[in-house]
Order: structure tokens, then sequence, then C-alpha cells
């Protein structure tokens, strides 16, 4: 570590003392090494000390009239300011409970009157090399949290930036649903904001994984890429064969994004919410789904949460085999597929902020498409 550069700047040390006398002995002494500033008052010390011109170390006298040196201390301990100001006092007292007294305060040394110059000069030397190393390593502390800040926010960008570019590939496929992964990722966070207060999912639905949930959302469906046109834009009910073809998108789409995991080189990366959803979205509650027939809560939350913002957008918007549903139906079907379809909570949450759901699917209609 580089250390603090010495002797680039004389030092300011304000010299505190009732007496004119002992002002101009310390003074004399200092003199050449330090530039000194004076006050022959408590209430003038502390104006000097929080003013801008710099003070670095002061010396204080304890008996003064008015304010005496050890309230002084006190109310520039008090003060962010002046805190860090390192203080001597100067007294003549030489009991061990007025010295006792002082270090309670904040004082970092005691000096005797009648003073001996090479003491005071090596006690000011120490005292001062101690306060540039402090300052120093308060800089450095102050430039590596802001480094850190800078770089978990380059982290977080990185992160937005490769989710939506990986979903945007499922978007330049499925032309119907030119705005679906937008309006899924808002449905995505509405439903985690209602529902993370309930206790089963105070504990996985922190802030960091909401966040990491909504960036995730436009990646649920990037597995249709790899379904051929003649099924994904098949205008009319798929064939059980074709069908069996399109249910293979959720294992694509695990895949792909495994893939990326594995290029991470990490044990737990921000992808594996979005390889959770990928995969398992179309899981129902009561394990008629698929990829995996998972049921209750063997189905990922982030999946679960999907299920129903997925759900609801393919109903409320118009499709190549189907026409939209009214918000009314959209909502009627979701309620009763509460229990068998969906996570009951998660139904619940739904219907308290449905309107909620329906602004965003008006905002982030697809255009010529308004929302019935």
């Amino acid at each position: 570590m580089q250390q603090p550069e010495e002797g680039s700047r004389k030092s300011t040390v304000l010299v505190v003392d009732d007496a004119p006398e002992n002002i101009a002995a310390m003074a004399a002494v200092l003199k050449g090494e330090y530039r000194i500033t004076v006050a022959t008052g408590g209430a003038k010390a502390i104006e000097l000390a929080r003013s801008d011109s710099g003070v670095d170390l002061i010396l204080l006298d304890v008996v003064m009239p008015g304010m005496d040196g050890h309230e002084v201390c006190r109310q520039l301990k008090r003060d962010p300011k002046t805190a860090d100001i390192p203080v001597i006092f100067l007294t003549a007292r030489g009991n061990t409970e007025d010295e006792q007294r002082g270090f309670e305060l904040g004082a970092v040394d005691y000096i005797t009157k009648p003073f001996s110059p090479p003491i005071v000069k090596a006690r000011l030397k120490t005292h001062l090399q101690l306060k540039s190393v402090r300052d120093f390593l308060a800089d450095k502390s102050a430039f590596l949290e802001s480094e850190v800040q800078r770089r978990t926010r380059e982290v977080h960008l990185v992160q937005h930036v490769t989710m939506v570019a990986m979903g945007s590939l499922a978007e330049t496929r499925d032309n119907e649903t030119g705005n679906h992964i937008r309006r899924t990722q808002h449905y995505m966070k509405a439903l985690a904001l209602q529902i993370k207060g309930l206790p089963r999912f105070q504990e996985f639905l922190t802030p960091e994984t909401i966040d990491l949930l909504v960036k995730s959302a436009p990646l649920h469906d990037i597995g249709k890429v790899g379904i051929p046109d003649r099924i994904l834009l098949k205008p009319g009910k798929l064939l059980p064969e074709e069908f069996a073809i399109m249910k293979t998108h959720t294992t694509i789409g695990r895949d792909a994004i495994l893939a990326a995991e594995k290029m991470l080189d990490a044990s737990t990366s921000f992808l594996r919410h979005a390889r959770e959803t990928a995969c398992f979205h179309h899981e129902k509650w009561d394990g008629s789904g698929y990829p995996s027939g998972l049921s209750g809560d063997k189905i990922p939350v982030s999946a679960r949460l999907m299920a129903v913002a997925d759900v609801y957008d393919a109903l409320i918007n118009k499709r190549v085999y189907k026409e939209a549903f009214s918000q009314e139906e959209a909502v009627s079907i979701i309620r009763k597929g509460s229990g068998t379809h969906f996570d009951p909570d998660a139904v619940s949450a739904f219907l308290e902020i449905q309107d909620r759901f329906y602004a965003i699917a008006q905002e982030y209609a697809d255009e010529g498409r308004p929302t019935p």
C-alpha cells in the first residue's frame, strides 16, 4: 500500500489558550515546522476548527474561563466535521483523574505545563503521522467502496443485457407475441411484489431475487427458437405429435441456458432462475403439466409465478390459433385453475391485482391489437 506523502504541505495546528504568553511560547516552538492558528477562548476555537481552513491538530488548554477545554473537546467530538481532529490537552494539572477524563472525552494525549519543546514536537509529529495514515485509509476505503458499487452496477447491467439479448431471440421467432416478453416481465414483477408478504414466500422473494426474476422473465420462451415454424406459427389446433414437439421448447430453453451457465463457471449463476422458469413454467400444481410432471411446491417459485403471467397473457391477447378473451373471461379461467393448474396463493395474489395486470396488458399491447 502506498503511504501518505510527508512534507507536501505544512500541517495546521490550532493553539487554544486564554493566556497570550502561553500561545506565544508555543508558537515559538512550532514556527517554521507548522502553520499556526490561535484562539484565546473555547467558542473561537470551535469556530476555527469547523471552518474550511483545515485544522490538522488542536493543542487545547484545559483551564479557561467560560468554556473550559473539556467542554470544547466534548463539542468537537460530537460534530462529524471536527470529530477526527486530534486533540492534545495542555494542562498544569498532573493528576490521573484529570487525564482519564480527558481521554474519555476523546483526547489523544496530554502535555503538562511547563512543557518541554522536544517532547511537544515529538508528540505532535507522532499524532499528525497517525492522522495522516487514518485519513489515507479513510480515502482508500471510500475509493474501494465506490469501486465496488461501480463494479456491481456493471454486473447488473451485464445481467440485464444478457437476458434481454437472449430473450429477443424468442421474440423474433414468434411474431404474434411481439410484446409478450415485456408484458410477462411486468406481470412477474407485480405478482412477486404482491405475494412476497406471505410467510411461505418471504425467505425466497428478497429484493435481489425479485430483481433477477424480472430480468430473467424474457427468457421463459427462449426454447421456441428450436421449434419449427410449421408448428410454432400454425393457425389452428396442434396435432398430438405436433404438440409433443411444441412441449420440447421447455427443455430446449433449459439446455440453452444451462450451456450458458457452464461457461460462467460459477456454483450459483444469475441464470438459475431463468433456467427454472424456462423449463418449468408449464408445470401444473396438480402434477399434470410438462415436461417433468412436478406438483405443488416441487415446482420452483419462479415457474409458478410465470405460469399465471404466461397464461393470463395468452388468454387476453389474440394468437394465430385463437381470438382474445375478455378480461372477465381471463380472470375467471385463472380463478378456476387455482389448486389444479396454479398455486392457490399465486392465484389469490393475481386476483388482488387483476386491474394492474390489465393495465400492463393495455400499456404493452401488440401494435394494432387493442386489448379487449
